[in-house]
């Protein structure tokens, strides 16, 4: 009971001090089962804080005394569990599903609640990572009724909480997660000393935050989680942590802070993509983050971390005027959020998809798609992309001839980005809302207004290249499009162009 407190109000090593304590005391009156239960939660508490070779020895220990033991006991489900956790971390979701089930199985034999639990909780999460969305999450819901009526060990409850949410926010269900986590959030409220949310949870929980606009309790809750992970011994998945606050910093404009951010979160080992790409786009070196999108694009991987790469890559490539690129990653973003069934992945599938039409020239579509991911993005609370799809509608209704609609989405949306203190995006609205007060002749976007105005000046692709900080293929790929859309031939004839429709 003194360890399962100490662990409950944060102070770990006095929960190990203490269950080593219990196991010792077990085995000198010959209580095996008691002492195998206290073994396992001493190894898990250490697995926990990443100091997996002191809890694979205690693991090991478990597996020695079980040996010995003439006696069948639920005891013996619990030595499942490091393999199960194993697999499901390491992306082995068939033998996570075998696992679980033998443990709930184990449980239900012995009528052990907490192993019925973490074996249905296990085999939910195995299942919604291989596709079956509906039954995964059906168990577990069944896993937090259990959890929430009380039947769980306190010692579980936190953990099965942060575990639930975090499969919930990998999969885009916003709205479970919201749900558990503000059930959580009241259970802690009557209980002020207990520390629920640890390190990768804390990282979950800031994600959250970021998604429903409270950028300043994200950013603390994202600090915090690397202060845990940090302290006494840093954990590889503190580079999460960096990697959330890089993500905020380069939303809010910090760029030198973000990118610092990023750079530790890629010296710990964690992912900084396609977040460092988009970085480098909010910076102006666009020909930067095409590359690093174009190398992430081949490295297909699990369906939702890759969804994720597929909506950068398409406003990367919207920005180096690759349509036909971004339109394939809309494309197959639209595939994975039809496959996954998912809100949040509807609506940003649906924004991706507005975005090319415009860039196709389909503003009709265009400004259908945007408000379907407006609806989606609104009823889910997540008022940053919101806006952003506010913008994308207004500037279909400006290519519409709809100049007071265009008006009206593009100055709501700036309302949005203006409180959450979006410093990039409110830059790239206001410069809409600024220069394209009327559509442009031939469908031109900014860029290739830009580069117009170059070649209209007698500017080479190098020389332009060199000016707007992107390389010569990009450059000759916006000269291309832009003689299709005006229909020239030569930079000569585009100068003509330009200057009798007085863009320069």
């Amino acid at each position: 009971m003194f360890a399962q407190a100490a662990y409950l109000t944060g102070r770990d090593e006095d929960c190990v001090e203490h269950w080593t304590r219990a196991h010792q005391a077990s085995l000198d009156s010959g209580d095996l089962p008691r002492a195998v239960r206290c073994a396992f939660w001493i190894g898990f508490s250490l697995a926990l804080r990443g100091k997996i070779a002191r809890a694979g020895g205690w693991f090991g220990r478990i597996q020695r005394l079980l040996e010995d033991a003439p006696l069948e006991c639920s005891e013996r489900g619990y030595l499942l569990l490091p393999a199960m956790i194993q697999n499901l971390e390491q992306g082995n979701f068939a033998a996570t599903c075998s696992l679980a089930i033998e443990t709930d199985q184990i449980g239900r034999r012995f009528g052990d609640p907490d192993l019925m639990i973490l074996g249905r909780l296990g085999h939910g999460q195995a299942l919604v990572f291989l596709g079956k969305s509906a039954e995964g999450l059906a168990l577990l819901d069944e896993v937090m009724v259990s959890v929430t009526a009380g039947e769980a060990t306190p010692i579980l409850v936190g953990l099965i909480y942060c575990a639930v949410i975090e499969t919930c926010y990998e999969i885009f269900d916003l709205s479970r997660a919201q749900e558990w986590t503000g059930a959580l959030s009241r259970m802690c409220e009557t209980q002020p000393d207990l520390v629920p949310y640890r390190g990768k949870c804390l990282i979950h929980r800031a994600e959250l935050l970021n998604l429903h606009g409270s950028w300043a309790d994200a950013m603390a809750e994202a600090r915090r989680a690397g202060e845990l992970l940090s302290n006494p011994d840093p954990q590889p998945a503190v580079g999460a942590a960096f990697a959330q606050q890089a993500d905020l910093h380069r939303l809010r404009g910090e760029f030198d802070k973000a990118e610092e951010a990023y750079r530790e979160a890629s010296r710990w080992g964690h992912p900084t993509q396609p977040g460092f790409a988009l970085l480098r786009l909010a910076q102006g070196d666009s020909q930067a983050a095409e590359a690093a999108i174009r190398r992430i694009m081949d490295e297909v991987g699990e369906p939702i971390p890759h969804s994720r790469s597929l909506a950068a890559s398409v406003e990367i490539m919207l920005a180096v005027g690759d349509v036909p690129s971004a339109r394939e990653a809309a494309n197959a973003l639209a595939e994975v959020a039809s496959a996954m069934d998912m809100p949040m992945l509807h609506a940003t599938a649906a924004y991706a998809m507005g975005t090319v039409l415009l860039a196709e020239g389909d503003a009709r579509a265009a400004v259908a798609a945007a408000r379907r991911a407006w609806s989606i993005w609104t009823q889910l609370d997540v008022p940053y992309d919101a806006a952003r799809a506010r913008v994308a509608a207004g500037l279909a209704c400006r290519e519409l001839g709809d100049q007071d609609g265009a008006t009206l989405e593009i100055a709501a949306a700036l309302r949005v980005l203006r409180e959450l203190g979006a410093g990039p995006e409110i830059a790239r609205v206001e410069a809409l809302a600024r220069h394209r007060s009327s559509p442009l002749p031939g469908r031109l976007t900014m860029r290739e207004l830009e580069v117009l105005r170059f070649i209209a000046a007698g500017h080479t692709n190098r020389r332009i290249a060199d000016e707007l900080f992107l390389s010569e293929k990009t450059v000759a790929r916006h000269v291309s499009n832009i003689f299709a859309k005006i229909d020239v031939s030569s930079r000569s004839a585009a100068t003509a162009f330009a200057f009798a429709n007085k863009l320069v």
